[in-house]
């Protein structure tokens, strides 16, 4: 299954690596495919002093976090996206939540889902009948019965 990340998911697995979302991003033998785009980097580089205070991590402590979930996910340039498809991601998050377009975009690209946290993102683009979310517990479920 291809899946998409959204960074809300990133964040949380960094935060609790003894979460089920850890547990999911880092299964070993997994036919899950982790796929985002480099928007993700962006906005974990963005809010690494909030990570930081979050969790008492040491920066090399970070560091190896950040790899460690981020060499799971396949990140794909948003140039490799066609322009109709990024331009509809643009009319559904527009007035949702402009920061989620790419991966929106990506989801529709890959024929995929997205696994997000975002509740206010995922009930705005319910709201206009997109609905190719993915939810944590579904997720952990397929993990188990591998």
């Amino acid at each position: 299954m291809r899946v998409v990340i959204d960074t809300n998911i990133v964040f949380s697995a960094i935060l609790n690596t003894n979460s089920k979302i850890a547990q999911i991003i880092l299964q070993p033998k997994t036919r899950l495919n982790f796929y985002s785009t480099e928007r993700l980097l962006f906005e974990i580089n963005e809010h690494r002093d909030k990570i930081l205070k979050l969790t008492d991590y040491s920066e090399q402590e970070l560091n190896r976090m950040i790899s460690l979930i981020t060499n799971k996910i396949r990140f794909i340039n948003i140039n490799l996206i066609a322009k109709e498809v990024y331009n509809k991601a643009e009319d559904l998050t527009s007035d949702v939540d402009i920061d989620d377009c790419e991966f929106v975009a990506l989801t529709e690209h890959i024929k995929g889902k997205l696994w997000s946290g975002d509740k206010r993102l995922i009930k705005g683009l319910l709201n206009k009948r997109w609905n190719k979310f993915i939810e944590t517990e579904n997720l952990y479920k397929l993990i188990l019965k591998r």
